[in-house]
């Protein structure tokens, strides 16, 4: 072989092995590259994988018929299967739901340790927390909700007709907030006297003659008026009386599953968020679920009083209204900061 072809040889083969090393760094470089973009998603996998909820819930709420299913968001969640088929991937197996006809009941079974969530009004929740209730906020659930002061349509015409009679609501509820404002803010609330008697007992005790009127919540109040009784007053005149559906989590339950406030916000919002695109089937699954009448839902209701965000301002500054109020009239027990309640 002559000299110059030996040269050439000898370049080509620097050029084969330079052609070489470039590939294998270009090779490990995309392999790098891979990694990176892939690590994020398997440390996310990893992280809900870590997450580990007892295996039975205990969910309460406030229900007139004792129905099963959750009347809001976190009821239509639960009639499309994916409130629980979503928490059964964290470990759940099991959903115990009990109802109640008021709020203070269920505090009690909050304080019996027979609970882990609460769904329930702004009043019986605030005074549960200021009376040593160990829960914490979760969300509210709805705001703005309305409550109407209802008679006989031969009975009381105006506020001032109440004057040295008896009234009626249930104790402890939001309604009851409403109903003594109302009353105080009248003038009325040392000549009037108010009576405990769940919604279920209010209208036959105003066809007896028992009541003058009696405040009713969402539901109770517009079927009333359906059937020929009228309203006197409602919580809508007096945007500061409205009132609001707080979700509560025991301190114990959260301590031991941090995340769960999280994963059960985020369950709700999708909810709202399908309700809102779907107003006409949410009236008709709370219709099913209430046993109210749909006409009476709809007068009892505006879609946009179920917010999308966890904790509207809006909602947060009614309750901390109702939270002074019931302080002042030393209806609660206890003062305390709404935002030290809240989990953030």
């Amino acid at each position: 072989m002559t000299q110059k072809s030996l040269k050439l040889l000898s370049i080509a083969l620097i050029l084969t092995l330079f052609s070489a090393f470039i590939a294998a760094c270009g090779a490990k470089t995309t392999n790098t590259s891979a990694t990176a973009t892939t690590a994020p998603t398997a440390a996310g996998a990893s992280a809900d994988a870590q997450i580990k909820l007892p295996e039975t819930l205990r969910i309460g709420f406030i229900s007139a018929n004792n129905n099963k299913t959750i009347t809001g968001p976190e009821g239509w969640a639960q009639s499309k299967g994916y409130l629980e088929s979503e928490l059964k991937k964290y470990g759940v197996k099991e959903f115990k739901y009990f109802t109640f006809p008021n709020g203070p009941n269920l505090n009690e079974a909050i304080t019996a340790g027979t609970l882990d969530v609460g769904i329930y009004g702004d009043t019986p929740a605030i005074n549960g927390k200021a009376a040593g209730l160990k829960t914490r906020l979760i969300n509210l659930s709805q705001v703005n909700m309305n409550a109407w002061l209802v008679a006989k349509a031969d009975g009381p015409k105006t506020l001032t007709d109440l004057k040295d009679k008896k009234v009626a609501t249930s104790q402890g509820s939001y309604m009851s907030r409403y109903l003594t404002s109302l009353l105080k803010e009248q003038g009325l609330d040392k000549s009037v006297k108010i009576l405990h008697l769940l919604p279920a007992d209010g209208e036959a005790a105003l066809a007896r003659g028992d009541i003058a009127a009696y405040a009713y919540p969402t539901g109770f109040g517009p079927l009333l008026l359906k059937k020929g009784y009228v309203a006197i007053d409602e919580a809508a005149k007096h945007p500061i009386l409205q009132g609001s559906s707080l979700t509560v989590v025991t301190e114990d339950y959260l301590a031991k599953n941090p995340q769960f406030p999280k994963l059960w916000n985020d369950l709700r919002t999708k909810a709202v968020k399908e309700i809102r695109e779907n107003p006409d089937a949410y009236w008709k699954f709370y219709a099913e679920a209430s046993g109210y009448p749909e006409d009476v839902v709809r007068a009892s209701f505006k879609i946009e009083q179920w917010p999308i965000e966890a904790v509207p301002a809006e909602g947060l500054k009614l309750i901390d209204e109702t939270k002074k109020f019931l302080v002042e009239q030393g209806l609660a027990k206890k003062d305390f900061a709404i935002q030290e309640w809240l989990v953030k």
